[in-house]
């Protein structure tokens, strides 16, 4: 269902089959980045052409599609979307949206590789959150976990960007045998910087050159192993993600909790992404999808575009079907988490 304009010209919002507003877009720019996680996708990756890759000029005006559609919220996501030649143009070009009022946010997922060099324009653009994955305080670990990624390159990213007053929640994926003796540590180092933590269950997603059984780690675990040194309160604080967040009483601080495994988030799931190639997903966890580059390209009024996306809302799913497969190892969803974004 998809509800149109009323009579004073408000927005239109997209309503999916189940009732939910879809007001979060998240967009990766890129599949290319300059690390190579171990859980995200294999060391000798073959990515995409750029011959394929939509424009940074085509992404504004997809965006832009959406935000006409009620889209309150922009999240720009890779592979590392920073890497991206030019991306400061999409991030100026989109701040307009900030301005009139129409988007209530633009944020950014990053490894924190590049926040050195553009965490003061992404300020002064009107970006105020960013997300920054990091799975460990250790630099002998980290560079086992992201094979290619500099420690303290991040580092000083992360610093790069609370100085130039971005707020920074660290998002860590949780692996059984990696980093599972480390979460007592990253909340004290997080918390006592005024950075939240948010907590990721490994998700089947691509083909890793590896076993994910041996990397799962249910956070309903976690969160029972925290107890033991924190005192953990339920709290009501959303950021429009999937994360369920709960405050540390001895540091002030939140975890967030995001268990696509254990407990889906798929009955108020508002998010849908897009990729680099103008293809939707309707669902991180389903293969359906819709070609939004056809009807971009095909002319330059976006009445055709607007129909597309009205039409894939309308096949949103009502959840995902993730599952870590033990016996045939496969995962439960071809691409790469790097195609959708994060």
């Amino acid at each position: 269902m998809v509800v149109g304009p009323d009579r004073d010209g408000a927005a239109d919002q997209l309503i999916d089959p189940f009732g939910r507003h879809v007001s979060y877009l998240r967009v990766s720019v890129t599949d290319r980045c300059d690390f190579r996680c171990v859980y995200c996708m294999s060391e000798n990756m073959a990515f995409l052409p750029k011959k394929d890759l939509l424009s940074l000029e085509e992404l504004d005006r997809l965006c832009s599609a959406f935000v006409s559609r009620g889209v309150r919220r922009l999240r720009i996501t890779g592979g590392e979307p920073l890497v991206r030649k030019n991306i400061m143009w999409l991030f100026r070009a989109l701040s307009r949206h900030l301005g009139t009022g129409a988007l209530d946010e633009l944020t950014l997922t990053t490894n924190g590789s590049q926040l050195q060099r553009f965490a003061d324009e992404l300020y002064d653009l009107g970006v105020r959150r960013v997300n920054v994955s990091l799975d460990t305080l250790n630099p002998e670990r980290f560079k086992a976990i992201t094979r290619w990624g500099d420690y303290t390159q991040v580092m000083g990213g992360i610093e790069a960007a609370r100085k130039a007053g971005l707020h920074v929640k660290i998002n860590a994926v949780a692996l059984k045998g990696v980093n599972d003796d480390e979460y007592d540590e990253m909340i004290r180092w997080a918390h006592g910087r005024g950075m939240d933590l948010t907590l990721i269950e490994t998700m089947p997603m691509g083909d890793i050159d590896g076993d994910r059984s041996n990397q799962y780690l249910p956070l309903s675990v976690v969160q029972d192993r925290l107890m033991d040194n924190w005192t953990l309160k339920d709290i009501p604080y959303k950021t429009g993600g999937p994360a369920r967040y709960v405050e540390v009483r001895e540091t002030g601080g939140k975890i967030g909790f995001i268990t696509p495994m254990t407990h889906n988030f798929c009955e108020s799931c508002n998010r849908v992404r897009l990729t680099c190639t103008g293809t939707l997903y309707m669902c991180l966890g389903q293969d359906a999808s819709a070609d939004l580059r056809a009807p971009l390209r095909a002319s330059e009024a976006d009445d055709m575009l607007i129909e597309a996306i009205d039409h894939a809302i309308f096949r949103k799913p009502k959840g995902h079907d993730f599952i870590i497969d033990r016996r045939t190892k496969r995962p439960s969803v071809s691409r790469h988490m790097s195609v959708t974004g994060g």
